[in-house]
């Protein structure tokens, strides 16, 4: 996965003329920073320089996971046409870009962010998009948000910057302002699948419909110390690797989220938990199944058209056999 086009070239330029070793800098005390899951009242993107490094070295991974997220929200709900999206704590953009690229009815957004730095370059960058309605908004997640319902709300990355208390009132708000789907991403740690599963139960608790990645409303099967999680191949521009100082040209992204829905789902198909491991005529899956357990499935070559999926699939896909 890599940004789009239009993105790529639009990041760049925002990026002519800083120098190197101050983005490099930024970048690592950015990074600690998010590892630590610092909350010190501080915004984790308080200034210019932290939000060029945002730019050059986590939107390329973060994009990579919300469109993931995004996508298999889209395949779970095939019917979900959204027109308008609210994403909270939208930093430069990522959820609107990603949005645009999978459902072509998008027409309008609504962009709230609290820090001035990153949302100046946001809607710097925004400009490379031909989004016909795009507002951003300056907004404190933690007394309320003044905004309309909207098709699409999500919230990606921002859950790990608030204290319980807020994140539950915050998830409370924007279920109130989900006309349709709602989607949350976080970090895929330990502590970032726990807030998810916090989240999870909320939600049902309120009538929502989980799409994804559950393949079940019913209590996680998984426990600690295993957990949750998936992982998408980000590819690493120039600035990128320099920026972060490294030699792959490509890095993973481990994420989890949450996808749900005020309208009824279909039946559930199982989901892949974890890398698929190939052997010679046979694949294991571990998999959430719609009973709510999670298993290991041996499929076989003798299983024919089975196995030929089951060697399809991958890690965070659905299974179906």
């Amino acid at each position: 996965m890599e940004l789009p086009l239009p993105l790529r070239q639009a990041v760049d330029g925002a990026l002519v003329g800083v120098p190197m070793t101050e983005l490099t800098v930024a970048a690592k005390a950015l990074s600690q920073r998010y590892r630590d899951e610092v909350r010190d009242g501080r915004l984790h993107l308080s200034d210019a320089r932290f939000a060029l490094a945002y730019i050059a070295t986590r939107m390329p991974a973060t994009y990579a996971a919300i469109h993931a997220s995004l996508t298999a929200l889209a395949k779970q709900q095939p019917g979900l046409a959204p027109r308008s999206l609210l994403d909270i704590g939208a930093g430069p953009g990522t959820v609107m870009w990603a949005a645009a690229e999978i459902w072509p009815t998008l027409d309008a957004a609504t962009l709230v962010e609290t820090s001035p730095a990153i949302r100046t370059l946001g809607e710097r960058i925004a400009a490379a998009r031909t989004l016909p309605r795009i507002a951003w908004r300056d907004g404190d997640l933690r007394s309320g948000l003044a905004e309309q319902p909207h098709d699409l709300v999500t919230l990606a990355y921002v859950l790990d910057e608030l204290a319980p208390k807020d994140r539950d009132t915050l998830v409370d708000r924007l279920w109130s302002l989900t006309r349709h789907a709602l989607l949350i991403v976080e970090p895929g740690t330990t502590a970032g699948w726990q807030r998810i599963l916090t989240a999870r139960a909320q939600l049902i608790a309120e009538g929502a419909h989980i799409l994804a990645p559950c393949a079940h409303a019913l209590t996680c099967p998984i426990a600690q110390p295993d957990w949750c999680h998936f992982s998408a191949r980000v590819a690493r521009s120039r600035i990128h690797r320099l920026a972060k100082e490294a030699e792959a040209p490509w890095e993973d992204e481990k994420f989890i989220y949450l996808a749900a829905s005020r309208a009824p789902t279909p039946a559930h198909p199982s989901r892949v938990l974890s890398p698929p491991q190939t052997a010679s005529g046979r694949v294991k899956l571990k998999l959430c199944n719609a009973d709510g357990a999670a298993t290991e499935r041996l499929v076989t070559r003798r299983e024919g058209d089975v196995f030929r999926k089951a060697r399809r699939v991958d890690w965070g896909d659905v299974f179906e056999g």
